[in-house]
Parts: C-alpha cells; sequence; structure tokens
C-alpha cells in the first residue's frame, strides 16, 4: 500500500502532477490518494521530501500446494436458468483440466435446481455440486460467499472460476479474501504452464495498453474471473458421464444480513449485443451522432444489433448498453463489421475473438485491419450506402 507522511509532506504538487493514473490529490496539508492508485511507484521516485512510500506486505507461502487438485468452475444460475457464461466457463475449464489431468467441477447455488446437473455434465463437468437452499433463490453476497468459501475449502480444487458479470465481481473477491487467495479479474486468456502446471491468467493492463499475464504460485485456489463471450463453450455432448453431489450447508452460513425487498425484471427493450450472430459497430469516425443513423439502416438490412466504441458512447452519440471493449461488452458473433473504428487494444479485446471481422476505414495504417478478416479502406459514407444499394439488390433478386 501507498503510505503518506504528513509531517514530511510540503504539498508540493509535484506528485500529483506526475502520476500517471491521477490517484493523488493535494488537500490544504498534506496529499491524499485514491483507489487510482496502481502501485507504480512514481511518485515516491519524484517526491523529494521522501513523505511518501509503498509499504509491502508479508509474503505468504502456503504449505499445503500439493493437496489442492481438480478445476472448478462457479455456475451462475438466475431466474430459473443457467447463465451461458457458466457453459463459456465449462468450456476453457475443461480444456484446463485436460491439461493438468485433472476433473472439472461446478457448484451451484440456488432453489429448485436439481434438474440441472446433466446440462453441466454435457457441457464437460465432471462433478456437479448442487447447493439447494430457500435462502440462497436470491443473491446476496454474504450468503453466497460463505457457501462458496465452505466448498472451496472442503473439495480443494487448484483452480476456481468465475465470470466476470455482476453477481462474479460481486461475490468472487469476497471469497479470495476468506480464503487469502490470489484473484485475477477480467481474463481474456487462461493456459497452464506445462514445465510446473502454472495457471497463466492473461488480461489487459494500464488501460489496455499492454497484455499482463499474472499467476499466483504461492497459494491456492488460484482464482480469476472471466468476462462473459470471452470462451466459448463446448458443444454439448448428451452422452458424457459425471455425478451430480448435493451439498447440505450449516443454516449459519446461508443466513444473511442483506435483506431482499424485491427484484423486478425490466420489461423494456433491452439491448443485447452479446447474444446476437451480427453487429454493425460505429466508433470516432462516424464523426457525429447523425452516423448512427446509417449504421442503424446498414444493421437492419443485415438483421444484425447495432454497437459502437468507446468514443462514441462517450460523446453522447449512443447509450452505454451498445459499448464494446474492455469498459463494455465482449462479444463473439458471427459477424463484426466495425465502421469507422481504428482499433485500439481497448476495443479489440471486446471483439477479437469475432468469427468474421469487416473493417471499414479511411486510414489504411488503422490497427483495426491487422484484426479484420476483410478490410475495405475508404470513406463510410460511401462505403457502406453503396453496401446497403447492394444488399438491397441482392435481396430483391433472390425474392423474384
Amino acid at each position: 500500500m501507498l503510505k503518506i507522511d504528513c509531517d514530511k509532506c510540503i504539498v508540493c504538487g509535484i506528485c500529483e502532477s506526475g502520476c500517471p493514473f491521477a490517484a493523488l490529490h493535494c488537500e490544504d496539508d498534506c496529499v491524499v490518494v485514491d483507489e487510482n492508485c496502481t502501485l507504480c511507484g512514481a511518485c515516491v521516485e519524484s517526491c523529494e521530501v521522501g513523505a511518501l512510500s509503498i509499504e509491502v506486505g508479508e509474503k505468504k507461502v502456503q504449505q499445503d500446494l500439493a493437496d489442492w487438485q481438480g478445476v472448478m468452475v462457479f455456475g451462475e444460475f438466475r431466474h430459473g436458468t443457467i447463465a451461458s457464461v457458466t457453459y463459456e466457463l465449462l468450456g476453457v475449464g475443461r480444456k484446463l483440466a485436460d491439461a493438468r489431468g485433472v476433473g472439472l467441477s461446478v457448484v451451484l447455488l440456488g432453489t429448485d435446481i436439481g434438474s440441472h446437473g446433466p446440462s453441466l455434465i454435457a457441457a464437460g463437468a465432471d462433478l456437479v455440486y448442487l447447493v439447494d437452499h430457500p435462502a440462497l433463490e436470491q443473491f446476496r453476497e454474504d450468503a453466497y460467499g460463505y457457501a462458496l468459501e465452505k466448498i472451496i475449502r472442503l473439495k480443494k480444487p487448484e483452480i476456481v472460476l468465475a465470470g466476470a458479470t455482476a453477481i462474479g465481481r460481486s461475490v468472487i473477491p469476497f471469497v479470495a479474501t476468506l480464503i487469502d487467495a490470489g484473484l485475477t479479474a477480467d481474463c481474456t486468456r487462461l493456459e497452464i504452464r506445462e514445465e510446473d502446471g502454472m495457471l497463466l491468467q492473461t488480461r489487459p493492463a494500464f488501460g489496455g495498453n499492454i497484455m499482463a499475464t499474472i499467476e499466483c504460485p504461492d497459494t491456492r485456489p488460484q482464482m480469476a474471473t472471466v468476462r462473459p463471450k470471452v470462451m466459448v463453450a463446448a458443444e454439448p455432448d448428451g452422452n458424457r458421464k459425471g455425478v451430480v453431489e448435493s451439498i447440505d450447508l450449516d443454516e449459519k452460513l446461508t443466513s444473511s444480513k442483506v435483506e431482499i425487498l424485491e427484484t423486478v425484471i425490466s420489461e423494456e427493450e433491452q439491448v443485447n449485443i452479446q447474444e446476437v450472430e451480427t453487429l454493425v459497430a460505429g466508433g470516432r469516425g462516424l464523426e457525429s451522432e447523425k452516423g448512427f443513423a446509417l449504421i442503424r439502416e446498414l444493421a437492419s438490412e443485415l438483421g444484425a444489433a447495432v454497437a459502437a466504441s468507446r468514443a462514441a458512447v462517450d460523446s453522447g452519440w449512443i447509450p452505454y448498453p451498445h459499448q464494446v471493449g474492455q469498459t463494455g461488452k465482449t462479444v463473439h458473433p458471427k459477424v463484426y463489421i466495425a465502421c469507422g473504428i481504428s482499433g485500439a487494444i481497448q476495443h479489440a479485446v471486446g471483439m477479437q475473438s469475432s468469427d468474421i471481422v469487416i473493417a471499414i476505414n479511411r486510414d489504411e495504417n488503422a490497427p483495426i485491419f491487422d484484426i479484420a478478416t476483410y478490410g475495405i479502406v475508404g470513406d463510410l459514407y460511401e462505403v457502406i450506402p453503396a453496401l446497403i444499394k447492394r444488399i438491397q439488390e441482392v435481396k430483391s433478386d433472390s425474392s423474384r
């Protein structure tokens, strides 16, 4: 942690102006730090009076690493169905388990969940742990957290995977803290290092400008959250065999300090760009909100949904639910058409797993062309109308 000695601080402002993450702020008699701090150490080096220092905690080395084996997935169960991210995690979990020569398990918490075991086994699980309890019908962070902690300590998996969803991002850090284990959030790639079996967890860092590979060699389990649509679910195999085990927990573990007053499922039209096969996305190159009228017209002709880069959303041209990228949604459509999008890594991490990427950009050196399956160099206000016209002609010919 960053320590600030206010007796030494002269509030000169050098650390504030030099902080690459704008995490330091000068107040009346001392500098303060906020949650943006990454402990990069730039401020410590720049402080001439020695008022700043980084305190490193004592390194913990777990002694029973060999006792932890297997890969475990936290399955999400919402409104009577299993969230699709669970099947995506089982897909990558199966690969990790096979690489380690161990079993793959999944934990499902909720009520009336007994019928879901076969689908999880078909998706790749060897073991399905069901915790069916009335107190788990609604998600409560503390009840879910203590239940997961108990199961993890009981089964001792060496790897625990969860979705980087609203639920996963809430409960998994809580569980990691209870167990005192390492956790890597928002992973885009997971693999096993052959020589020692270590889980290599890759995620965007420093605003998406670099990809960092993280490992947790000294504690178990190794925990990671993965954004939805980054991993690919395996084709279900109805012939797979597995074991379904019900786990009863102490009533104290399922009690909660949280009271759910009401759960409301919105009936308004929702933008779910993660569930469609074709996306047409617009970026800064549209130059104005009016450009999205053209994007919507192309999407309508293709039966597609409309997406956007962060630049377009930040400009107020389109609402946030359409945003793709590191700070938006991760998508995996069959076809992704990027219009006026440069292809910076912050956007690329959200769509690079698309089956086919078609890029339209006037800058032939735009990074989007490095990941595009097909690229069109030109003015999108000329290219898209021509593309729409050709699609309409094909539709007209096929209807005759």
